[in-house]
Parts: C-alpha cells; sequence; structure tokens
C-alpha cells in the first residue's frame, strides 16, 4: 500500500515555506512548488508518497486551493509529481532518477589521507592485555570442536547482564553472539524477510543496512527525519499505512544524524508494529556513547511484549571495529532459530574473540568512560571548526553517538566528496546514507579520529568549497568504493 500524507502533516513538514529565500520574488504556488522540492531533495519527504488532495493541502496552510492547484501543476512539469485521475499525486524525482546505496570504505594505506568516511575509534589501550588474558583462557577450550553457534556461554552471559542493567531482564539463552553487527542484521534478515518484502527505514540511515536490504531485494519505504529527528505522527502513520513485515531504526544516537528517540515514542512503536504485524529490528550500535551525561530512555524491547523487537549490537563502535564481534538479542526461540540460519552463513564467531571480549567487557566502565571524553573533546573541536571556517553549514550538534550531519550550504555533497579527495580527506557523502539521489545538502563527518585531524580536515574542506564556485567542469572518474 502507498503512504499517504495527511496534509496537517505536509503543511508540518513546510515550516514557514513562505518566508523561504527568495520568497519576495516569486509567486506563492512557485514557493510552494519549490518548499516541497526541497523536502524531496533532503530526504524529509520520501519517494512514492500520496499527497494531500488539494482542498486538503489548502485548508491546511490557509490559502488558496487555487495556488495549491498551481504549485502542483508546477511540480508536475519538473517532474517532482505524478498524477493520475481519481487517484492521486505522488512524489517522484525527474526522470526516475535512483542511485544505489551499496559499497564499503576500502581503506588506503595512505598516512596522508584523513579518513571521514569511518565512523570508527582506534583500539583502546586494553585491547592488548584482554588479548593475552583471552590466550590465556583459550586452553580450556581447545578440547571441543569450536563451533558455538549462539556464541560461548561466558560472552553471552555478560551480554545478557548489560541489558539487564538498561532495565531489560535477558537471559544468556536470548542472545546469540555474531561477526559483528552487520552480520547480525544480515541473519535476522534471513530469518524475518522473504526476497521483495516491505521494509521500512529512515532517511538517511545506515548505508550498509540499505546493502544488506537491497541483497534481500526488499521494497523500501522511508521515515525521513528532519532537524528534531522522528515525526511520531508521520512514522506511526507510514507502519499502519503500509505494514511493512520490518522496519529498520536507530534509536540511540541514530546514525548518521545522532538523534535519541524519545520513551514516549519508544512505547508507541512497538504498540503500532504489533498491531500493523511488523516486527521492529533495533541497532543499538551507538548505545554506549551519550555525551554530556545525556540520559538513556529505555531499551525498544522494554515496552515488547509479543516478540516483535529484535535488538543488535556489538563491540565495533564503543571497543574496536577490528574485534569482529556483534549480538542479537531476541525470544530464546528466535535466537535458535537464528543459529540454524547462520549455518548458511558461517558456523560460529572465533572462539578466541570472543574470550577477548569478554574481557573487554569485565573492564567497560573505564573503557567506556575514557571514550566518551575523548569523543566529547573531539566533537567540540570539530564543531568549532565548522563554526570558524564554514559558518555557512548547519550543525546541530549530537548528545551522543560519534557523527554529525551537516547541512551544506548548497547541494554539493557529492561534488564536495570528489574534490575533498584530491586534497587528501575521504568523505561520505549524504545520498550515500538515502534513496533515490536525495541529501545532496547533507554531508556526515565523524569525530572519531583526533582533535588536530579533525581542525586540518575541517580547513581542507573550506578551501575547496570555495574553490568549487570557481571550478570548471568536473573530470568524472569512476566513484570510490564507500560504506
Amino acid at each position: 500500500m502507498t503512504t499517504q500524507v495527511r496534509g496537517v502533516q505536509l503543511a508540518r513538514l513546510l515550516g514557514q515555506w513562505h518566508a523561504l529565500p527568495g520568497r519576495r520574488r516569486s509567486p506563492d504556488y512557485a514557493a510552494l512548488a519549490g518548499a516541497v522540492r526541497g523536502l524531496l531533495a533532503d530526504g524529509r519527504l520520501p519517494l512514492g508518497v500520496r499527497l494531500p488532495a488539494e482542498r486538503e493541502l489548502a485548508e491546511a496552510l490557509r490559502i488558496s486551493r487555487t495556488t495549491v492547484t498551481a504549485a502542483y501543476r508546477e511540480l508536475r512539469e519538473t517532474g517532482h509529481l505524478a498524477s493520475r485521475r481519481g487517484a492521486g499525486s505522488w512524489t517522484m524525482l525527474p526522470g526516475t532518477h535512483r542511485v544505489a546505496s551499496t559499497g564499503l570504505w576500502t581503506p588506503l594505506d595512505d598516512r596522508d589521507m584523513i579518513d571521514l568516511g569511518v565512523a570508527a575509534l582506534s583500539a583502546p589501550a586494553q585491547l592488548v592485555p584482554a588479548a593475552r588474558a583471552a590466550a590465556e583462557d583459550l586452553p580450556r577450550y581447545l578440547g571441543g570442536a569450536g563451533y558455538h553457534p549462539t556464541g560461548i556461554i561466558e560472552l553471552r552471559e555478560a551480554v545478557a547482564r548489560g541489558y539487564t542493567e538498561r532495565g531489560l531482564p535477558t537471559s544468556p539463552e536470548q542472545i546469540m553472539v555474531t561477526s559483528g553487527t552487520q552480520h547480525a542484521l544480515d541473519l535476522v534478515l534471513r530469518l524475518a524477510l522473504s526476497p521483495g518484502g516491505g521494509v521500512l527505514v529512515e532517511s538517511p540511515t545506515y548505508p550498509n543496512a540499505l546493502a544488506a536490504l537491497a541483497a534481500r531485494r526488499a521494497r523500501i519505504t522511508t521515515h525521513g527525519l528532519s532537524d528534531d529527528g522522528w515525526d511520531a505522527d508521520l512514522l506511526l502513520g507510514s507502519i499502519r499505512q503500509t505494514r511493512p513485515k520490518l522496519a529498520y531504526l536507530i534509536p540511540e544516537f541514530h546514525n548518521p544524524t545522532g538523534h535519541l528517540m524519545a520513551a514516549d515514542l519508544r512505547e508507541r512503536l512497538v504498540g503500532a508494529a504489533h498491531a500493523a504485524g511488523t516486527d521492529l529490528v533495533v541497532d543499538e550500535s551507538f548505545v554506549d556513547l551519550p555525551l554530556d551525561g545525556t540520559p538513556l530512555p529505555p531499551p525498544v524491547a522494554v515496552f515488547d511484549r509479543h516478540s516483535r523487537v529484535i535488538s543488535i549490537g556489538g563491540m565495533s563502535k564503543p571497543y574496536w571495529g577490528g574485534l569482529r564481534i556483534g549480538w542479537v538479542r531476541a525470544s530464546a526461540p528466535q535466537v535458535q532459530r537464528l543459529a540454524a540460519a547462520r549455518v548458511g552463513v558461517d558456523m560460529a564467531s572465533p572462539v578466541l574473540d570472543q574470550l577477548v571480549a569478554v574481557h573487554l567487557l569485565a573492564q567497560a566502565p573505564a573503557i567506556v568512560t575514557a571514550r566518551r571524553a575523548q569523543l566529547a573533546a573531539q566533537r567540540d573541536a570539530l564543531v568549532a571548526a565548522l563554526a570558524e571556517r564554514l559558518p555557512d553549514w548547519r550543525v546541530t550538534v549530537p548528545r551522543g553517538g560519534v557523527t554529525l550531519w551537516a547541512e551544506l550550504d548548497g547541494p554539493i555533497s557529492s561534488a564536495l566528496a570528489r574534490a575533498a579527495e584530491e586534497v587528501g580527506v575521504r568523505l561520505a557523502p549524504g545520498p550515500r546514507f538515502g534513496l533515490d539521489g536525495t541529501l545532496e545538502r547533507f554531508l556526515r563527518l565523524p569525530f572519531t579520529l583526533p582533535a588536530a585531524e579533525l581542525v586540518e580536515a575541517v580547513g581542507r574542506l573550506a578551501a575547496v568549497r570555495y574553490d568549487l564556485d570557481r571550478a570548471g567542469r568536473p573530470q568524472w572518474r569512476e566513484p570510490s568504493v564507500i560504506a
């Protein structure tokens, strides 16, 4: 079923559309059409959504129906709206242009390259001692075959204990250890999503999640995030209208925007998902990284009474990406089904890596506290550098996580990424975090590198940005593989 946005919902998204730059030089219908195009370009209004009837939108905006009619006509002429008499009008982009969201960043051994494409920290000092301790523990496992499809019991107990301490009672039987969070998502999709099944995701969202969904040939619908995060009315309405099989969401310090979902919306979300028959896949990759003392709401699964919520997480963000340890938290029967599905992917996660994870989790308070202080300082350095060198860019300072979502001063994200590569800065441009070529006015900037490198990167970006306005025709080349 096609998602429909109601008049009051679209009016809320449009905001002060009549006060946009250039408004005084444009008639009302042109300003309204331009505002709708802006919502589409930013990903806040998804493609394939049915807009409200002309009369309904006119009443919501308190303008004449003639103005809305003219605006819809202009949107059809520019290729942003498709209409069929008696059926309504749907959002689109000119030429039905689409941009794929696949691929990974391939690290290069270039010491002069500042890599802002990967949002991950270097390893903590405690990793090497943890690896030595894990090697000493290994002999007690050597007498067996080494295959533990759901994970070794020590690690499952440690992960379950972490959920329990967050207010979500969990037993080891509800935990399955995986080879990273992405592996956890892939296994969940294999179990819960048939090819062609419907999935709701946020826009923007994590590019590798989109790649995993594309591999399952999922039918993706999106919920566009605003400056304030999730619009509860639109999000819950999308679930009720489209009734997707799955919804993939990142409620804790969302990647890439950094938003934190409020507790009341979490509860309503679970209720709407149960009523619609939708399973929620909740990515908790950043849950350990609140900054500035930000309190965390309860886990989404706290409100689950019908085994509708599957939580995934891992060690990559708070600890180290090279330690490929992730997990799934679900009901015990779901974990057993995931273990059976895993046989077609791999047999089990490495025992030695799991033992390293056990020792790191035992030191979690010290490690995570240091990580939070490090990230807060690096975030502040990045924000200050942007304010000084690129003051026209708009940034909402996140209360946690590892990334800034910057709104640029024009739809230049991809062009900027290509130009930045020439001066030794690797970027992940906005369109990689969405569908259909939108989000060109946005850029993800992680603050996981040392402050000095972040300041240097901003300096290089500022020089490149000003050069873009004077550059001639770009020299196109094959794009880098990005994640």
